[in-house]
């Protein structure tokens, strides 16, 4: 190593260099998105013969019996998906999103102003997080290019991906908050929970809106400590790569209408009319039921008619819908193997197993940091937080419930893990990485740096935040 090497070295902080070290043995072993939920596939099956002794028949049986298990489910995240990534690619939202990237004056603030962005957009929905942090984290990228202003490309695509490892799980999209805020949903179906849990004790209440705020405060300052100094910093043109990363942020070409048939596909009233009749019918949802009249379905339908009253346009709504179907392909794709994942878990009794070891461990104190790590170990075999929670929400609220903890703290608690392993998972990074021009391994060093740098933070708050 050379003296200027060395120098380079000893400018930086323990926890760049944490950052630095992790990246690096990420960027040559991270797998695609495919490759590595085939991998869990294996490890799934693996923990199931040596734990509960399941034949390769039996693995198989219940890997085959699971595959489309999630049809429904994943149909829903993907009008979440799709129906946010049209919001997100309207050219209002585009010109905010501009306006925004002009901002900081240094590299530590634009990755802390993409992060504040991601999260808190993430809140709101995760569909809309998710495009709307990747789009500013690939402008910003692109508007410090233009400044020469140092700032590290791979650290602004994890900040854009922060609301789907925190914010998301405890905001207005939750899955697990969703599906109980729904009559007749699973749980209550098979009588772990009597009635409906509604928004009001899993999203709107003191404790997740805290949760909120903690976790946006501690995420930007750990962000901010591991920027990287300028002289470490890889920006947008480093990734050669990138000159086929596409450009969001240009403006569609907008059809003329030369005949009636183009004329009445362009109608403004049409679509208008139709959209705000869907948006006063969401609106007198709230108005009539309260916050807790917020479920899964409620969201999309408002995602959808908010997107055509945006759009206006019938046929520019939908040319742009088709687009975004695009960004969906990866849930499209990789959403039955992981549902095969949950058959697998379910069908051998290796998911009772994880669930029973970790749960008879909790006390009314500690319930919260165990439903975290409960949620974080199942993350890891399967990012699909609503089919985790059919699988574990059931014995979870029972547990909580026996132990005093009220269901909206279970739920939340809950989703905290849910949401943090997303930072070692790369299937929900698809989109973001498509939008950012960049690999799983550029990006998920950082992510799992993060993903460690929240663990002691979490457990204390989950620990001594009260409900």
């Amino acid at each position: 190593m050379s003296n200027e090497e060395t120098a380079e070295e000893v400018r930086l902080t323990p926890v760049q260099r944490f950052g630095e070290a992790i990246a690096d043995k990420v960027e040559r072993w991270m797998p695609g998105p495919f490759v590595f939920a085939i991998v869990l596939t294996y490890v799934a099956g693996l923990a199931a013969y040596l734990s509960e002794g399941a034949g390769l028949s039996e693995i198989a049986g219940s890997w085959y019996d699971g595959f489309w298990s999630l049809l429904q489910f994943a149909m829903q995240m993907v009008i979440i998906l799709v129906t946010a990534t049209v919001v997100a690619y309207h050219p209002r939202v585009r010109g905010l999103i501009l306006r925004l990237v002009r901002l900081p004056s240094n590299g530590r603030q634009a990755v802390v102003l993409v992060a504040v962005g991601a999260m808190l957009t993430s809140w709101v929905s995760w569909g809309l997080g998710l495009i709307f942090g990747a789009i500013l984290a690939h402008e910003m990228g692109k508007e410090a290019g233009r400044r020469g202003t140092a700032v590290h490309y791979p650290l602004l695509a994890v900040a854009g991906y922060m609301g789907i490892g925190l914010t998301w799980g405890w905001g207005m999209s939750s899955s697990a908050g969703l599906l109980q805020a729904t009559e007749g949903n699973v749980l209550m179906e098979l009588g772990f929970v009597d009635r409906v849990i509604p928004a009001t004790a899993w999203v709107f209440h003191p404790y997740p809106l805290t949760l909120t705020a903690l976790s946006i405060t501690f995420a930007c300052i750990a962000l901010y400590l591991l920027s990287p100094p300028d002289e470490h910093c890889r920006g947008i043109d480093h990734y050669a790569h990138l000159a086929e990363a596409p450009t969001p942020l240009t403006e569609p070409a907008v059809s003329v209408a030369s005949s009636p048939a183009d004329h009445i596909d362009n109608s403004k009233i049409l679509g208008g009319l139709l959209a705000l009749t869907g948006v006063v019918l969401s609106v007198n949802a709230f108005l009539t039921e309260g916050l807790g009249a917020l479920d899964l379905n409620v969201l999309n339908f408002a995602f959808l008619m908010v997107g055509l009253l945006l759009y206006l346009s019938p046929a520019r709504y939908q040319k742009d819908f088709y687009q975004a179907v695009q960004g969906s392909a990866g849930i499209i794709m990789l959403y039955p193997f992981y549902a095969g994942i949950i058959g697998v878990m379910t069908g051998t009794g290796l998911v009772d197993t994880i669930t029973e070891t970790l749960l008879s461990i909790a006390t009314p104190e500690t319930f919260p940091v165990i439903a975290w790590i409960t949620a974080s170990v199942m993350n890891v075999f399967v990012p699909s937080a609503g089919g985790e929670w059919a699988m574990v929400g059931g014995p979870m609220m029972l547990a909580g419930a026996e132990l005093g903890i009220p269901h909206g703290q279970t739920i939340a608690a809950y989703a905290v893990g849910d949401s943090h392993t997303n930072l070692l998972n790369p299937f929900w990074a698809i989109p973001l990485l498509a939008i950012t021009g960049l690999r799983a391994r550029d990006v998920f060093g950082y992510a799992i740096t993060m993903m460690l740098l929240l663990v002691p933070f979490l457990a204390t708050v989950l620990f001594f935040l009260p409900y």
